[in-house]
């Protein structure tokens, strides 16, 4: 795959980051060279300001930049030294053993350092450990020039040390920030799929599970009336139509959602089930040959949309396990939307789940993981007085009640 090449724009972009590089060296040396004996205090001035020209040349090519200003800085410092010695003696005073070139080598180390520091946050730590080095041995070796004896060289040279490893500590505590942020939108990218893959393999369980309930039921009594009572086989088998194809078309409207490669492309898929949809529910269990008594308590009202739906999966859930697993004729439904939350209970007289191996399966996990996801609470166990029960709380937003 062949890298894009660069627009017309970022080529111009990059040809004037060029020249306005060059530009600072040789108006820092036009500075230097007409400042005469004296480059101190205010005269520093255009000098300071002359680094905004290098700015473009360093965000953008960060390595050449720092060559770049490594060059000018020593060559500054040389000449602002040699430029005093000579203005002070043309005015007849004798030159001091140290002049005051170390100002002008002193700023150019501040804008070394920045650029070293940018260096270490936007670079690996090889490169940067490398650029520092070389930035320190540079500023190190221009001071020579404005301090001699071995004390004032060596004070110059620690100072001048400290400010580098400050720089890269800095840009590298920068850098390490960054990817450590990185590194945490990563890992939450990669709990989000999981958890929507977990979300879309209870979607696929809850829909599946029961439709084959209802299925292997209607399947089982077809079977055994088709010779005595037609027409009850009939009935069966057009419950198991109906069911198939709805269940279908839930597969598809499921899979078109999952391949849509952009959100609204495609036909439009129907609404997430809610409590709303409990009588189609109750129909389709009563096919199965299961009656389901549902019970409201107080008013019911329109709930949050990830509400309705937990709420209608673990009810859908509770009732295929009684069709499949209890035995019982009938169960109970009880629905109960509080000020603060909501509450589930489906009740039944038969054997529960828990009589039969391997009964619970990933329906009860399911079930449970839904609650979970919700802050809310669930229970599932058999009853004192016999058969198997279901309870959930689910936690209402502030703004519901």
């Amino acid at each position: 795959m062949k890298a894009p090449q660069d627009t017309p724009r970022s080529l111009l972009v990059e040809n004037l980051a060029w020249c306005s590089g060059i530009a600072y060296v040789v108006l820092l040396y036009v500075v230097v060279l007409n400042t005469g004996r004296e480059l101190t205090g205010t005269r520093l001035l255009p000098a300071a300001l002359l680094a905004v020209l290098l700015l473009p040349l360093v965000l953008r090519r960060p390595l050449p930049a720092l060559a770049l200003l490594l060059t000018a800085s020593f060559a500054a410092t040389v000449r602002a030294d040699s430029a005093m010695a000579a203005g002070q003696r043309v005015m007849g005073i004798v030159p001091p053993a140290q002049t005051q070139a170390w100002q002008i080598a002193f700023l150019q180390a501040v804008l070394t350092d920045l650029t070293v520091g940018w260096i270490a946050a936007t670079r690996s730590r090889r490169i940067a450990v490398a650029a520092a080095l070389v930035a320190l041995g540079v500023q190190i070796g221009g001071a020579g020039y404005y301090r001699e004896g071995s004390s004032p060289f060596l004070a110059a040279s620690v100072f001048l040390a400290l400010m580098m490893v400050t720089a890269w500590t800095v840009g590298y505590s920068v850098r390490e920030r960054r990817q450590h942020t990185a590194d945490l939108r990563a890992r939450a990218a990669e709990r989000a799929v999981v958890a929507e893959r977990l979300r879309i393999a209870r979607e696929l369980h809850d829909m599946v599970a029961h439709s084959i309930g209802v299925i292997a039921i209607q399947a089982g009594v077809g079977r055994r009336v088709i010779d005595t009572q037609p027409s009850e086989a009939r009935n069966a088998l057009a419950a198991i139509e109906d069911t198939s194809r709805d269940t279908l078309a839930g597969l598809r409207r499921m899979l078109g959602a999952l391949r849509q490669a952009v959100p609204g492309d495609g036909a439009p898929l129907s609404p997430a089930p809610g409590l709303a949809d409990l009588d189609g529910l109750v129909a389709r269990a009563q096919d199965a040959g299961l009656r389901v008594d549902i019970e409201w308590r107080r008013e019911r009202r329109p709930l949050p949309a990830e509400i309705e739906l937990s709420g209608y999966r673990i009810i859908q859930e509770a009732i295929t396990n009684v069709v499949r697993h209890s035995g019982a004729p009938a169960c109970r439904v009880t629905i109960d939307c509080g000020e603060d939350d909501l509450f589930i209970e489906i009740t039944d007289k038969g054997r529960g789940p828990s009589g039969l191996p391997g009964a619970a399966g990933y329906g009860l996990t399911g079930m449970r993981e839904r609650a979970a996801l919700l802050h809310g609470e669930f229970t599932a166990g058999p009853r004192p007085e016999g058969g198997f029960r279901v309870a959930a709380r689910l936690p209402l937003p502030v703004a519901v009640t």
